[in-house]
């Protein structure tokens, strides 16, 4: 007994010493401003941006890193086989609370479409897929979200130091303090969820009260949305996709990755696709469009695509969100109007 007792006061000293020296590392490493890349990047913007050198090491020096943001970024619901991802977007939940939302901004949203060309129906399904129509707007404190994937995210470092970069200078243009804005782990706010580089080049004021407001302003929001569609090649009334069938095996060189419409309809009805669900005489032969193939848990999907499912992706690159925002759409378009037949 009198060996063991010092060994143990001995193991629980060593074990003491070590945890205090890793916490103080820890802590250390938490201060992004002794990092060599961050102050490049101090460096950057104050020679580029004209910021101001003490205010901005002091603003990122409060910036924590986020294990949290690290984990949700490497597990993307993009990640999902259509089976899985379809059920968590396209819900009659969401349906019915997006006839409400368009009930209740049906002014907003006819302006829009007159302004910018873009279907109520359209930006509904964005602002309810992003934020639930303005209800989940994100929880991450952008400053620490992008200060982290910018510099400790490798894979994507140099677009996240990007928008870090116009997360600065929104917060400054638009006269908010960079400390107290939330979004999504990704770094996406307001009821849109525009990223910071978004929210500078397409948010508008559609309320006319002198600012622009992605996070209260309902308006603003909605103007914001179809603005960004019109930008991307959005065309008023022109298609967006059409379910298909295939045959044969020459329908698969069609199947690329990039989901920008490159064959005619005529090139790509050539290879044994048919249209299910649009006559051929409704849509030109020189149409440009894509096919994509949508995995299921037995027989797979096919849809062709057109340039307006195209504008879609640029909101979200992935073929899975923007069906999911067509599908929406699509079943508020048509409860809508079976209201409005009703009650005439």
């Amino acid at each position: 007994m009198t060996v063991s007792l010092p060994r143990k006061i001995i193991a629980l000293t060593s074990l003491l010493t070590l945890l205090f020296s890793a916490g103080s590392t820890i802590a250390a490493n938490n201060n992004f401003t002794q990092r060599t890349d961050v102050q490049q990047f101090i460096e950057l913007m104050v020679n580029q941006h004209q910021f101001e050198r003490k205010s901005l090491t002091q603003l990122l020096s409060e910036a924590k890193h986020s294990e949290a943001v690290i984990k949700a970024i490497t597990r993307p619901y993009e990640g999902k086989p259509w089976y899985q991802y379809r059920p968590i977007f396209v819900t009659e939940k969401r349906i019915k609370r997006g006839l409400q939302f368009w009930q209740e901004n049906i002014e907003a949203l006819q302006r829009a479409e007159k302004k910018y060309g873009v279907a109520p129906e359209f930006i509904t399904a964005i602002i309810g897929v992003e934020s639930f129509y303005g209800v989940h707007k994100g929880n991450y404190r952008l400053l620490d979200s992008l200060t982290t994937l910018g510099f400790d995210y490798p894979r994507r470092g140099k677009f996240f130091r990007s928008e870090l970069k116009h997360y600065l200078l929104m917060t400054r243009e638009e006269a908010i303090d960079p400390r107290s804005v939330k979004g999504s782990y990704a770094g996406a706010m307001g009821k849109p969820q525009f990223i910071s580089s978004s929210y500078r080049e397409y948010a508008v004021d559609f309320s006319g009260d002198g600012k622009r407001d992605l996070w209260e302003n309902t308006d603003d929001a909605i103007g914001s949305v179809a603005n960004y569609f019109r930008r991307h090649g959005w065309k008023h009334g022109a298609p967006v996709a059409s379910r298909a069938s295939v045959k044969g095996s020459d329908y698969k060189k069609l199947i690329k990755k990039s989901l920008k419409p490159k064959k005619t309809l005529t090139e790509i009805t050539s290879l044994g696709v048919t249209l299910d669900d649009s006559p051929l005489s409704d849509i030109p032969g020189s149409t440009r469009a894509t096919l994509i193939r949508l995995k299921n848990q037995s027989e797979n999907e096919y849809w062709v695509t057109y340039r307006n499912f195209y504008a879609i992706s640029r909101y979200n690159h992935s073929a899975l969100y923007s069906m999911a925002i067509f599908q929406i759409a699509s079943a508020l378009r048509e409860q809508h109007n079976a209201a409005i037949a009703k009650l005439d």
